[in-house]
């Protein structure tokens, strides 16, 4: 059984139809790569995984579960959106860390939340605190950020601040984790430390959608890549398969205007 399964996805915005019947499956450990030009529908997509968007038409499974149907008006109740979220890890283009909260701060404040809803939390606050912190401090130093966790955001480089965005994402041990091109707001020299710590996730097996513009990157650690053109799925396969030897004209066509710039 696939961890995420996508049947037959589509969004439109009024006339405009941003996505047309997406499916594809991911298997638990395994890290796709979804490229395309700018407008191809790739950050609508994984919105739509993350529920920041209803898609118009389809279903969305995770391990075995439909957490959306368009079908289906129970799987879109607005009090069940937040739960959904939690199977999916999402770090943004733009850091998008909380200025006034330290690096420690910004990765624990989500679970903090969340066990203010446990029915324990009174009778057990100071060890539940202690615990999240804790697991906030272990997901810095996975990071290379152990004597980061008191800096605020303005203190710390783009690079750094990606690098907590993404423990961040992983604090509420999310089924996938997303990525939507992580590097894109970084200067050349802090992009690399970013992709070493996702190469790093992939290694361990981390269950992984990255949208990216690195080809070299994508066609490395991913084990599936998606090829996006105008709302579809034009090609998909292994990651060496599509981006050395794509079978479809359109993917061949951006991989080479890409390889010129």
């Amino acid at each position: 059984m696939p961890v995420l399964d996508v049947q037959h996805i589509e969004k439109h915005f009024g006339a405009t139809r941003v996505l047309e019947d997406i499916s594809f499956s991911l298997e638990q450990g395994q890290a796709l790569a979804i490229i395309g030009s700018s407008g191809s529908g790739k950050t609508t997509l994984l919105r739509c995984l993350n529920f920041l968007e209803t898609p118009n038409q389809g279903k969305i499974l995770v391990n075995g579960e439909t957490l959306f149907d368009a079908d289906d008006p129970a799987t879109q109740r607005e009090a069940e959106v937040r739960k959904k979220r939690l199977h999916f890890g999402l770090v943004f283009q733009s850091f998008n860390l909380f200025p006034q909260y330290t690096a420690l701060e910004n990765v624990t404040l989500a679970g903090e939340l969340l066990a203010k809803e446990r029915p324990d939390f009174k009778q057990n606050k100071k060890t539940i605190l202690e615990e999240i912190r804790t697991q906030g401090q272990a997901l810095l130093d996975r990071m290379g950020l152990a004597d980061r966790a008191g800096h605020y955001p303005h203190q710390l480089s783009g690079g750094q601040q990606q690098r907590v965005a993404i423990a961040r994402a992983l604090a509420l041990q999310p089924d996938i984790l997303c990525f939507d091109e992580p590097t894109s707001a970084l200067d050349p020299e802090l992009t690399g430390e970013v992709l070493k710590v996702i190469r790093s996730l992939a290694e361990q097996k981390t269950t992984m959608i990255i949208v990216t513009h690195e080809m070299a990157f994508a066609r490395d650690v991913a084990d599936q890549v998606i090829f996006m053109d105008g709302g579809i799925i034009v090609e998909q396969g292994p990651a060496r398969q599509v981006i050395e030897s794509p079978r479809e004209e359109r993917t061949r066509q951006f991989l080479s205007r890409y390889s010129e710039n």
